[in-house]
């Protein structure tokens, strides 16, 4: 696969709740970050991490939450995806859209890396 084919097989393993195929799209040390203020944001490493306390708890704490993609920039083996997350708090029932970019580094056919930059506020606007 190419690295654009390997992106977009991330973004389908995840809305498909996929994740031994996502586990299989990283590196076994995958460095995974979040902004800071946003749900669930920080640090993670390795894929089993990132499906446990990103993913799982996406799953539990939103009634719907999906990334639209409006396009992606591919610079070398690094990816710039820009579009937004869209979505709605289970505990509020608040629908929100927020703009945010994603960064992926590859090597050897695997995700080395993930960076997010998001707007947390519209995100967190809808929690509260």
């Amino acid at each position: 696969m190419t690295n654009l084919e390997i992106v977009h097989a991330v973004y389908r393993s995840v809305s498909e709740s996929d994740f031994d195929t996502f586990r299989g799209l990283c590196a076994p040390d995958v460095e995974w970050r979040q902004n800071v203020g946003f749900p669930n944001g920080g640090r993670r490493l390795g894929a089993d991490a990132v499906v446990k306390e990103v993913f799982n708890r996406f799953a539990a704490e939103w009634s719907e939450w999906r990334y639209e993609t409006d396009e992606i920039l591919e610079v070398g083996s690094t990816l710039v995806v820009l579009g937004a997350y869209e979505g709605t708090y289970a505990k509020t029932r608040k629908h929100m859209r927020a703009e945010a970019a994603h960064v992926f580094w590859l090597k050897d056919g695997r995700i080395i890396r993930f960076r997010q930059f998001a707007d947390t506020k519209i995100v967190h606007d809808a929690m509260h």
